[in-house]
């Protein structure tokens, strides 16, 4: 019986230390990376495209190395990882995640400008619905004026320009439109709106044709002319200020409802 025991005890310690190795393996397996390997996985899967696979490397420190120097890091590259994969909303989040637990990081004005492109990039024609260049531009606005001495200041400017266009555009589309269906009224106020809201874009100066053009044919000859002058001076080489011109001074005895229809007739 003794040696019995004896036997069991063996057949028994062999099992604990299986178990306890078997545990150790696991427990080797789960943090077997440090952080500076993890990120130099993540790093490499960004430059081969695998764009999940860098992610997951960068939450693997995040999630067992938060402590980590280059914990912060790890977040600054998975949320441009998930740019790089047209996953927007997944990066806009991390962004503002990190902005909360880092204000004062030097990566801060990187992150406000990753942001900001990554509504930039979703922007549509001007046919469609403008909220993601509205917040677009209030993102890109925010780095300038946040970080204006920054690397990414200039870039930023120039994408608020081009998202300003698309912004003065869609108000052209909508008030042509209007125009088309003889909605005079109502397509002067989106032109007024180019003006006065997107003065520094490129559908200024048919803005102020087609505003030429309707208050002439309402018999507003006195305003039309102003806006001429307005065309004139502003964009005197300009091809809208020569079809202004000419209208205004070439059709000076046509009937107010045969310039209308003409000049409907001439958008599309």
């Amino acid at each position: 019986m003794k040696k019995f025991n004896k036997h069991l005890l063996t057949i028994s310690l062999i099992a604990f230390l299986s178990a306890c190795n078997s545990s150790k393996k696991d427990v080797d397996n789960k943090v077997s990376h440090n952080p500076s390997e993890l990120y130099s996985e993540g790093n490499l899967a960004i430059r081969e495209s695998k764009y999940k696979s860098a992610i997951k490397s960068f939450e693997t420190i995040e999630r067992e190395h938060p402590a980590s120097p280059l914990a912060p890091e790890a977040t600054v590259k998975k949320a441009y990882s998930f740019y790089l994969n047209d996953e927007f909303d997944d990066a806009i989040f991390t962004v503002e995640d990190f902005l909360k637990q880092y204000p004062s990081h030097h990566s801060v004005a990187y992150m406000y400008y990753l942001k900001a492109l990554c509504y930039y990039d979703q922007i549509v024609d001007i046919g469609r619905d403008q909220q993601l260049t509205r917040e677009a531009l209030e993102a890109l606005e925010e780095v300038v004026t946040r970080f204006p001495d920054s690397e990414y200041a200039n870039d930023a400017k120039l994408k608020i320009d081009l998202a300003f266009n698309q912004l003065a555009g869609k108000e052209m589309n909508i008030g042509l439109s209007y125009l088309h269906k003889g909605n005079l009224i109502a397509a002067l106020n989106r032109f007024k709106v180019v003006v006065s809201e997107y003065d520094t874009t490129i559908f200024v100066p048919e803005a102020l044709y087609r505003m030429t053009e309707i208050y002439y044919s309402l018999g507003a000859i006195d305003q039309a002319k102003n806006y001429v002058s307005v065309l004139g001076y502003n964009y005197p080489n300009n091809k809208w200020f020569s079809k202004a011109y000419n209208l205004v001074e070439s059709d000076i005895n046509e009937p107010q409802t045969s310039i209308t229809k003409r000049i409907i007739s001439k958008i599309w």
